[in-house]
């Protein structure tokens, strides 16, 4: 692991040693920047996402932590005694960081597989009715008369477009909690 300071990054971002920086990193399972200032932060956070084409979390509690959390492609925050800044700033909000594992192993898990079946699942909807109106302009001799009346035609997408979603979000499980949090590794199957 590697622990650096805030001095220490503005010698890195001001002398230009970020090449050298991110060298020394990638041969680090985790890197630690503490005492540094909000946007010594989200520049570390940039400079990550930009220089090495990864995705970005960031996790935070305070207002501190607010430009970090902006500037990665996941931003997390803690609800606690620094108030919710964090909170405001983030697209998830956790009560405590105990909660993280869950969230990302669980949770995740189950949102990666449920969007990896609805796209499916709308590419094979609308795939269905281009089919239809396809087929019926052999039918009627390329007129373009209408098929369906537009009020059905709403309700079509209305109904497959709302009801399966909220019922894959709801219903949706492919691996139980206990198994994903006993198996880590489960979550680089949908990848």
């Amino acid at each position: 692991g590697l622990v650096i300071d805030g001095r220490t990054l503005n010698i890195i971002f001001q002398g230009g040693l970020e090449g050298k920086f991110l060298e020394l990193t990638q041969h680090c399972r985790s890197v630690l920047c503490c005492r540094s200032t909000p946007l010594q932060k989200s520049m570390v956070v940039k400079l990550v996402r930009r220089q090495l084409k990864v995705m970005t979390l960031s996790i935070g509690d305070g207002a501190n932590d607010v430009s970090m959390i902006q500037a990665a492609d996941v931003g997390i925050g803690i609800s606690g005694q620094e108030g919710m800044q964090a909170v405001m700033a983030s697209d998830f909000a956790i009560s405590r960081f105990k909660h993280l594992k869950k969230l990302l192993l669980v949770h995740g898990h189950w949102c990666y597989a449920r969007l990896a079946k609805m796209v499916i699942y709308f590419f094979y909807k609308n795939v269905c009715y281009a089919n239809l109106l396809f087929w019926y302009q052999f039918f009627c001799g390329f007129s373009g008369s209408t098929m369906i009346d537009y009020w059905q035609m709403i309700f079509f997408n209305l109904f497959f477009t709302s009801v399966p979603p909220l019922l894959f979000g709801a219903l949706d499980k492919d691996v139980s909690a206990e198994t994903l949090l006993r198996l880590p590794e489960l979550y680089k199957n949908g990848q």
